[in-house]
């Protein structure tokens, strides 16, 4: 069987480069990882037995490579110039974007999956933030970011969004009615595997 391969970067580049109705999904297809929300009812040693958001229960295998992760509480104003974030927007009745969700990446994570994407009611965007500034509406963010094409992108981040940053994690976080995001691929026999998971962790779920 197949090892999963190595993820501090794993969680933010998937979620970043998987077509939303893909993340959603649970009919998995060999060899292409998707993302699921599902809430932890047992782990024994390698095997994770986990409830999906839909009811579903399926059983992973947690190999040595599956990167752990959690994510702690930040507030806009640990947001600074030259973060590399991902940020959740929907287009607003005013025709701007307006944040969702912001996450902020660690270094190691800088690079992955730069660019926007989505369609034009709602964009999930991975860039550099160049400034934050205080507009007649709110506060916007700018960001900039080299993909196929080079480009910025104004998001409003006035009112409460969630804030987030990813930190590393371990096995511990794996307790029972924990609730997680967990990138999932199917081995070709069958089996899946659990290629990183981002778990709750002091009551703060994984906002994504």
């Amino acid at each position: 069987m197949k090892q999963a391969r190595p993820f501090l970067a794993g969680a933010a580049l998937m979620l970043a480069v998987l077509p939303s109705g893909v993340q959603a999904s649970t009919k998995y297809s060999p060899q292409f990882p998707v993302r699921i929300h599902a809430s932890i009812e047992k782990f024994d040693k390698s095997m994770l037995t986990v409830k999906t958001e839909k009811g579903g229960e399926l059983t992973l295998e947690v190999t040595p490579k599956t990167s752990i992760s959690s994510v702690d509480m930040r507030q806009l104003t640990d947001i600074k110039p030259n973060d590399f974030v991902g940020v959740t927007a929907i287009k607003g009745t005013d025709g701007k974007l307006h944040a969702t969700e912001v996450h902020i990446f660690p270094e190691g994570m800088r690079g992955f999956g730069a660019g926007r994407r989505g369609g034009p009611e709602r964009s999930e965007t991975n860039a550099t933030v160049v400034g934050m500034v205080d507009s007649a509406g709110g506060k916007m963010l700018t960001l900039s970011f080299k993909s196929q094409t080079a480009g910025t992108t104004d998001i409003d981040v006035s009112g409460i969004i969630p804030v987030v940053a990813f930190v590393p994690g371990d096995p511990n976080l794996l307790k029972p009615g924990t609730d997680t995001v967990m990138f999932v691929l199917k081995e070709r026999d069958g089996d899946l595997i659990a290629l990183g998971i981002v778990a709750e962790k002091d009551g703060i779920k994984p906002p994504m």
